[in-house]
């Protein structure tokens, strides 16, 4: 169970993506934000963030899966919700950023290590 959560953690590299190259000095009038701009094109972005709502709505649903013991189900949703989608390839691949790239392989690794490990229910 400790991996689960160890592993839980890791499908969030957005999220600590953000905090390393994010913002920086916030205060209530200075916001100095220091994000690499993808370079994207409006439809592009448009899908990004389309994709990224329906990772976190997967992460949701994983955890209910966990919460109720449905592993094997879980571990379903984490291949067919976390894993490299045809929209999301596309987006990795019309980036030129490759750290943005290289994220996008780690994610979709994570995803499967995830799966692999709640089907052993470890």
């Amino acid at each position: 169970m400790k991996k689960i959560v160890i592993l839980a953690l890791l499908l969030m590299p957005f999220a600590g993506m953000a905090a390393e190259k994010g913002t920086a000095g916030l205060t209530a009038h200075n916001i100095n934000d220091n994000r690499v701009s993808l370079k994207l094109s409006p439809r592009m972005k448009h899908r990004l963030h389309s994709n990224m709502r329906a990772q976190l709505a997967a992460t949701r649903t994983i955890i209910g899966q966990l919460a109720d013991g449905r592993f094997e189900k879980a571990a379903r949703t984490a291949r067919s919700g976390l894993g490299m989608s045809e929209a999301m390839k596309l987006i990795y691949d019309a980036s030129k950023n490759e750290d943005f790239k290289k994220l996008g392989l780690d994610s979709q690794a994570g995803a499967e290590e995830l799966a692999n490990t709640l089907q052993k229910k470890e």
